[in-house]
């Protein structure tokens, strides 16, 4: 899998995760700073807090990091696989 579709699958996943509540649509520019770091980091306690430093720097809230860790796990699981490092 090439980094087209690690994006692809990394945006589906971003775009049904709400934290704010505030539609899928609403989070478009935080998706692609994520996808920027999920290709950077590989750490999820690293890629959760850039995470939540970017959903906070755009809406000014603060989400547990918790949900971050949840997102994060995710997220780099779809990047191993495409690697074949899982």
């Amino acid at each position: 899998m090439e980094s087209i579709e690690i994006n692809k699958k990394a945006i589906a996943l971003l775009e049904q995760w709400d934290p704010f509540e505030a539609g899928a649509k609403a989070y478009e520019l935080e998706i692609v700073d994520v996808i920027s770091e999920l290709h950077r980091l590989d750490h999820p306690t690293d890629l959760a807090k850039r995470i939540r430093e970017i959903y906070e720097h755009s809406y000014k809230l603060w989400i547990p990091i918790e949900k971050c860790m949840k997102i994060s796990y995710k997220l780099l699981a779809i990047k191993y696989e495409a690697k074949c490092i899982v």
